[in-house]
């Protein structure tokens, strides 16, 4: 079997079979393929598309490239449900959210990634807490997710290494934006870690890689069809991605918030009704709750009552983080040296936010990547950042900066002041969560 007829049949439109996927995917994994004909095969995807059958045995495939996690010799009391979001600016849901459900009796092997483009990692949030290991050992992985309820970690080369190389080359030839090739990278990460159910929350607008709502329904669609033929049940929420989530964005900042949110120092109220709303659509995924409604109620009285954020102390303690980060995180958490407002040149209601710019803002102060190789400074971003509709006088700040250098705190305020739009009178808020998709 040659490489090159698996590239010409799907760039002609052709369905591919069982064993040609299998033959690429190998490819994948052995080093066999040149990334040129990898490149081929993505590009013919993305323009050719994927049979819903393809994509099941692409997931399949990709899936068992590596190891496959499982669970039923730990004897857990719950079961394994995890959430996927498609990123965005300010998304720390998952550092607050896995500790949640937790604590509700769910148990959550969370397997992340880093930063790409203009949406941050929570892989890179995690790893501005000193001593937290990102790459644990499987055994860890599984002793920790027992004992705690949840884990986050990354992919490490034993779970689906063959999206790992697709990934790579697809974030290099523009075609990320493939549903097929999304459906089999998603899925193959989450079904390789042994889930029973998967809620994926998939983000639209000017801040998220879908920017268009139809195509996210598109893309919640596919991942649920195929993740329903492993035995998945698999729902989706799709949520706005026009504003930053929360009042901070960069990594060490966000980590901050993450800890003032679990302790109820404070609670933006957008981001509390996603993490909420997600807390509730796994519970019910799972079968802890009987509702919406119900999940909802058990998510608050985690939070309410420190189980939540006991656990994610827990969490953080067995991969090697300071056992006191919730109650002390100024003394662990870096900050940068230079602190600046970015004070608005106008009065008015803040009608719209380029929360894509925002994103690009933090890679330029060093706090996110251009190339995968980069290093990233955990302690560059905003905080105190202003959401859609808020009224704002001329000269009181939109965010406040926190740079390396005054250089970079001065580029970011102007990037700032650009991102944002004040009108004299405020548009209709729209809600956080736009639709809910699901199938039987």
């Amino acid at each position: 079997m040659l490489p090159q007829e698996i590239i010409r049949k799907k760039r002609d439109d052709e369905t591919l079979t069982k064993l040609e996927i299998a033959f690429f995917v190998k490819g994948l994994t052995n080093g066999s393929l040149t990334e040129g004909q990898i490149a081929a095969f993505a590009m013919a995807v993305y323009f050719q598309g994927m049979s819903m059958e393809e994509r099941i045995i692409l997931t399949q495939e990709m899936m068992h490239s590596g190891t496959v996690l499982g669970w039923d010799d730990l004897d857990l009391d719950g079961p394994v449900v995890d959430k996927h979001s498609t990123g965005g600016v300010g998304d720390k849901v998952s550092l607050m959210l896995a500790p949640i459900v937790a604590a509700c009796g769910l148990y959550v092997p969370m397997i992340s990634g880093r930063s790409l483009g203009h949406s941050g990692g929570t892989l890179d949030k995690l790893e501005s807490i000193p001593g937290y290991n990102t790459q644990p050992d499987i055994d860890l992985f599984r002793s920790t997710i027992s004992k705690v309820g949840c884990g986050i970690i990354g992919q490490t080369g034993d779970l689906a290494p063959a999206d790992k190389l697709l990934y790579s080359v697809r974030d290099v030839t523009a075609t990320i934006e493939s549903v097929p090739l999304i459906t089999a990278s998603i899925l193959s990460k989450k079904l390789a870690a042994g889930l029973d159910g998967l809620v994926m929350d998939i983000k639209t607008g000017n801040g998220a890689f879908a920017k268009d709502f139809d195509f996210a329904r598109e893309v919640a669609g596919s991942i649920i069809h195929v993740a329903q033929n492993f035995d998945v049940k698999t729902s989706a929420l799709i949520t706005d991605m026009n504003q930053p989530l929360g009042k901070s964005v960069g990594n060490a900042l966000e980590v901050k918030e993450v800890a003032d949110y679990l302790t109820g120092n404070s609670r933006e109220e957008r981001l509390h009704e996603l993490v909420i709303a997600l807390a509730a659509e796994m519970l019910v995924i799972g079968g802890l709750a009987d509702s919406a409604e119900n999940g909802a109620e058990k998510a608050r009285e985690v939070l309410k009552n420190g189980n939540a954020a006991e656990t994610f102390s827990r969490m953080v303690a067995g991969f090697g983080g300071p056992k006191n980060l919730l109650e002390n995180y100024e003394s662990h958490l870096s900050k940068a040296p230079v602190q600046k407002l970015v004070n608005s040149s106008k009065s008015g209601y803040v009608t719209g936010i380029n929360t894509r710019a925002v994103g690009l803002a933090v890679v330029e102060l060093g706090g996110g990547r251009v190339k995968s190789s980069d290093s990233i400074d955990s302690r560059v971003g905003f905080t105190d950042v202003v959401g859609l509709n808020e009224k704002i006088e001329v000269g009181e700040p939109l965010a406040l900066v926190h740079a390396q250098s005054d250089d970079d705190a001065v580029a970011a305020q102007n990037a700032i002041l650009k991102a944002f739009e004040i009108s004299e009178s405020a548009n209709q808020p729209g809600p956080i969560v736009l639709d809910r998709i699901t199938y039987e």
